[in-house]
């Protein structure tokens, strides 16, 4: 069986140290991390991780503008990329559905089911 890589994009060094911890332990995945969105297009694009959470509110460059660049990289336009946001209102919602990403997990996310919600986003449920 092949091990999933993640890669985690996020500002919050407690965050990324959390969701680390849940998606190794609780997923089995492999996980790297970055902590802005341009150390993140950096990373994805030389490790081609099998997933990307990407956070939303970042300060050098936010998760929409970061999503965009993977997309037009021709490298990284196909890894699926997961928002994790504390944005929850409806308009929110519905741009983050225009841009086509694999899905959301509202923040915070319960350490314990980060895993199964990463895995039933991605249709990775054995």
């Amino acid at each position: 069986m092949t091990v999933r890589h993640i890669l985690i994009v996020d500002d919050d060094e407690d965050i990324r140290d959390v969701a680390r911890v849940a998606l190794e332990v609780v997923g089995g995945w492999q996980v790297s991390m970055a902590s802005s969105g341009s150390e993140g297009l950096q990373i994805a694009a030389t490790q081609q991780p099998d997933a990307i959470l990407l956070d939303v509110m970042m300060p050098d460059m936010d998760g929409i503008e970061t999503f965009q660049k993977l997309q037009v990289n021709p490298a990284t336009a196909q890894i699926p990329v997961i928002l994790l946001t504390a944005k929850v209102q409806t308009s929110d919602r519905q741009r983050f559905a225009e841009l086509k990403v694999a899905g959301t997990i509202p923040k915070p996310f319960k350490t314990m089911t980060l895993a199964n919600s990463v895995a039933k986003i991605l249709g990775w449920e054995d």
